[in-house]
């Protein structure tokens, strides 16, 4: 009888057959960029900027994001999410001692809408309670994909300025 090696954060995670991930690394920027711009878009078009201004700033915020997040999350697990290995998003994964906390999760335009991001969820939900650890993520108040969020049974939990906190799982809440 041979026994079942136990699951690790650090497991390949088991995506559905035409989406991968790999580890994000510097030559990822000008895309992970364009990423983090396409969620913008909605916000930005309610200003009466240039596109150079919107550029600029865009670049701006990307920047100061990923500082934040290498500095803040500096052990987790920066990914670049591929689809027949042409990449599609983002995902930003910080393995804590009780939770899976979603630090980023995003994909292009052309990639939503198509169950992607509910797949990944659902792994990432999977993993996380096959380790008894609970899923959290920040989702900004106005966020088309709250809907999402919902339906998978994440509840919110707190609120930090625009940002409702949201968890699926045993939080011990």
């Amino acid at each position: 009888m041979s026994a079942v090696a136990p699951v690790r954060v650090d497991d390949p995670l088991e995506l559905p057959v035409d989406l991968a991930l790999r580890a994000m690394t510097e030559t990822d920027l000008p895309f992970l960029e364009r990423v983090y711009a396409s969620t913008r878009t909605v916000e930005l078009a309610q200003t009466d900027w240039s596109e150079a201004q919107k550029a600029d700033f865009l670049a701006f915020q990307f920047h100061a994001q990923h500082q934040h997040y290498q500095t803040h999350y500096h052990d987790a697990q920066f990914y670049v999410v591929e689809r027949e290995a042409i990449p599609i998003g983002r995902l930003y994964l910080h393995w804590r001692k009780d939770e899976l906390r979603i630090v980023d999760i995003a994909l292009l335009p052309e990639s939503r809408g198509h169950g992607l991001g509910t797949a990944m969820l659902r792994t990432l939900m999977t993993r996380a309670a096959s380790l008894g650890k609970s899923v959290s993520i920040h989702v900004e108040q106005m966020n088309p994909a709250m809907r999402l969020y919902l339906r998978l049974g994440f509840r919110r939990i707190g609120e930090h300025g625009i940002y409702h906190l949201m968890a699926w799982g045993d939080t011990g809440q």
